[in-house]
Order: structure tokens, then C-alpha cells, then sequence
């Protein structure tokens, strides 16, 4: 009888399964590695990349004048373009720093009228709530009563002192941006090194040109409306910081969302501390409310257009994070960065997911069409 041979088994390998978890996890370790790096340079570089940040939107606001400037002709003499570039400075310098006085005198206006108001805003405000009963109202007072407001306005007065000082920086950031304005498509092509590439890069550059241009102008043009209906209601109604109020309208109407909910409380709060009626404050609440709905979820929207539509959900993540990151200032600048970082992220495949959760809609139009047509022209090539 033969017997049948014993099955050979073959010599165990160890598992090669393990390799890719490996790389993905080492992948996981230095992405948090660098993204905690950058955040604590962006924490510890505040005061110097904001002021860039806001250079830069300063520059791209008037770059595209200043070309057209330096192409036009008085008879038959050109403009030389140091000329146009040195007028825009002196311009931009003038206004920037009126600006920021006009927004130092309203600031110190009003905190001066704050220390006038400190005694009576605690009952006055308690007074607000008064049908939640004696208790709440009771400890809503002691509440607000406990505040220091002077230490308050003591540190609010040493962050307006930096505003002149970053106003300055952003000048002379705006006057080196001018000086390299000419060589930057020299540079570019030398820096990529290939003259397909780098008209893409500057196809896209100048989409995020466009686009954070026209959302800033659109939202100063509703900014100002906005601020000169509320200057005009306080003023209707004789309250002492009636000018300020509308100024301050007009800035915190750039911060999304959140901005135009703490200029109607302002002005509420300013009226029922002066006038002390719940009536006349409930009156102009309600006017400044209706106010501020229709020109930012109405006129605002129709006029942003379907290109700039982003997520308002979005919106409040890039609010909160850049809130916390570089504080006021971030706020404002949380949208230019946010339709930066979705034309930028719809031009890179891996990276269009987060491009569509970005936009409202999905990806724009406009983005998708310069995307093919970017993509047409290195299948020519090829």
C-alpha cells in the first residue's frame, strides 16, 4: 500500500500589509507636524502677515488701474509707468492714512462717551430684561456692574494705537509691492521654468485678483449704504454717538455674518443707554435690523453674483478659525482668504473636493471654465 507523501506547506512570509498603513500614518504625523508649525507662525507673525495680507488687497485693488493708467497716451505722450506707480502710492498713502484717522477719532469719541455712560449702562441694560423677572434682573446688574470698564477701554485704547502703525507698514509694503510689479512675470516663468505653467499660475492669480476685487468693492458699496442709513437713523432719533455709530457700522459690515448682528446691537444698546425708552429702543432695533437684512441678504447676494457664492458654512469656519488666529483683523480678512483658497484648490484635481464644499453650489462657472481651458491648452502641447 503506498502511502500518499505529507502536503508541504510553504515557509511563512511575513505580511507586507503593514508597509502602506506605515506610510499613511507617518503621512498623518507630518502633515499635524506642519500644520502645527504654521499655525504658530501665523500665531507668533500676526501683526506682520496681517499687514502684508491687507498690502497685498491694497495692491490688487489698484494694480489693474495703474495698468490702465500706464497704457494711455496724453496726445501722443505715453505715461511712464514709475510715474503712474508713484501717483498711486501718494494716493494710496493720502487716503489710507485719512482713513485711519478719521476711524482713531470716532474710536476715541467714543470711548470717551463709554466712561460718561459706565455709571448707567448696568441698570439700563438690566432693564432690557426686566420681564424675565426681578432676580435675573437683579443679577444681570451685578453682573454688569462687576465689569471694569476702564480696563477695558484702557486696553481697546493700546490696540487702536497699533492701527496707525500697521497703517504705516501696510504703505510701505504696497511701495515695494509697486517697485516689483514690473519684473513679476519675468520672475515667474524664471521661478517655474516653463512659459505653459507659469500662464497658468497667472490665469489663476489673476482670477483670485478679480474676484477678491470685486467682493471688496461690492462690500464697500453696501458697507457705506448701510452705514450712512444707520448714521442717518441716529441722527433722526438725536444720539450723541450718531456719527460713530455709522462709522462702526460701516467697518464691522465687513466681518460676515456676525458683524452686521453687533452693529444693530450697538446702536440699540447706545439708544435705550441714552433715551432709556424700551419702546423707542425696540423702534430702533427694528428699523436697524430691517435695515441690515435687506441690504445683506438681499441687495448684497444679487450683487455678489453666482461666482462668489460661498458656503455659509464655510464662512463661519474661515471666520472662526482666522478669528482666533489673528483676532479683529482675521475676521476681516477671513473671506479674501476663503475665495483665495477655493480658485486656488479648484485648479488642483486632488484638492477640488474642498473647492466645491467651499462654494455654495459647487465649483463656479467661471473657475471650471478656465480649469478646461487650462487643461486644453497642455493637451495641444502634448
Amino acid at each position: 500500500m503506498i502511502r500518499p507523501e505529507p502536503m508541504k506547506h510553504d515557509p511563512v512570509t511575513p505580511s507586507t500589509d503593514r508597509a502602506p498603513d506605515l506610510v499613511r500614518v507617518q503621512t498623518g504625523a507630518l502633515v499635524i507636524i506642519a500644520f502645527a508649525v504654521v499655525l504658530f507662525l501665523l500665531v507668533q507673525a500676526r501683526f506682520m502677515l496681517i499687514t502684508l495680507a491687507i498690502a497685498i488687497i491694497v495692491f490688487s485693488l489698484t494694480s489693474d488701474f495703474i495698468n490702465f493708467v500706464s497704457r494711455a497716451k496724453i496726445g501722443r505722450v505715453g505715461i511712464p509707468n514709475w510715474l503712474a506707480s508713484l501717483v498711486a502710492v501718494i494716493l494710496i498713502a493720502a487716503g489710507m492714512l485719512t482713513l485711519t484717522s478719521i476711524l482713531l477719532s470716532q474710536i476715541n469719541t467714543v470711548l470717551f462717551t463709554t466712561l460718561s455712560y459706565a455709571e448707567r449702562a448696568p441698570s439700563a441694560i438690566a432693564s432690557l430684561l426686566s420681564w424675565l423677572g426681578p432676580d435675573s434682573e437683579d443679577a444681570i446688574y451685578n453682573a454688569m456692574n462687576a465689569i471694569e470698564v476702564s480696563g477695558y477701554l484702557r486696553s481697546a485704547a493700546g490696540q487702536a494705537g497699533n492701527l496707525m502703525q500697521g497703517t504705516v507698514l501696510v504703505i510701505l509694503f504696497v511701495t515695494f509691492l509697486f517697485a516689483e510689479r514690473i519684473w513679476f512675470r519675468s520672475k515667474l516663468e524664471n521661478f517655474i521654468g516653463d512659459t505653459a505653467n507659469a500662464e497658468r499660475v497667472t490665469k489663476i492669480i489673476t482670477s483670485i485678483i478679480h474676484r477678491v476685487n470685486y467682493y471688496i468693492l461690492v462690500k464697500t458699496l453696501i458697507s457705506a449704504a448701510t452705514g450712512a442709513m444707520i448714521f442717518l437713523l441716529a441722527s433722526f432719533f438725536n444720539l450723541d454717538l450718531a456719527v460713530a455709530i455709522g462709522v462702526m457700522t460701516f467697518v464691522l459690515n465687513f466681518i460676515p455674518n456676525v458683524g452686521s448682528i453687533i452693529a444693530t446691537l450697538l446702536i440699540a444698546i447706545v439708544a435705550h443707554v441714552q433715551l432709556g425708552d424700551a419702546t423707542t429702543t425696540g423702534l430702533i432695533f427694528g428699523i436697524a435690523g430691517i435695515v441690515q437684512f435687506v441690504n445683506g441678504n438681499i441687495i448684497d447676494p444679487s450683487l455678489m453674483g453666482r461666482a462668489l457664492r460661498l458656503s455659509s458654512f464655510g464662512i463661519i469656519i474661515s471666520l472662526a478659525f482666522w478669528g482666533a488666529v489673528w483676532g479683529i483683523p482675521g475676521m476681516f480678512l477671513s473671506v479674501p482668504i476663503m475665495v483665495m483658497l477655493m480658485v486656488v484648490c479648484s485648479h488642483v484635481p486632488a484638492l477640488r473636493p474642498i473647492a466645491i464644499l467651499l462654494s455654495r453650489a459647487g465649483l463656479p462657472d467661471t473657475e471650471r471654465s478656465l480649469d478646461e481651458t487650462a487643461q486644453r491648452d497642455l493637451f495641444k502641447q502634448r
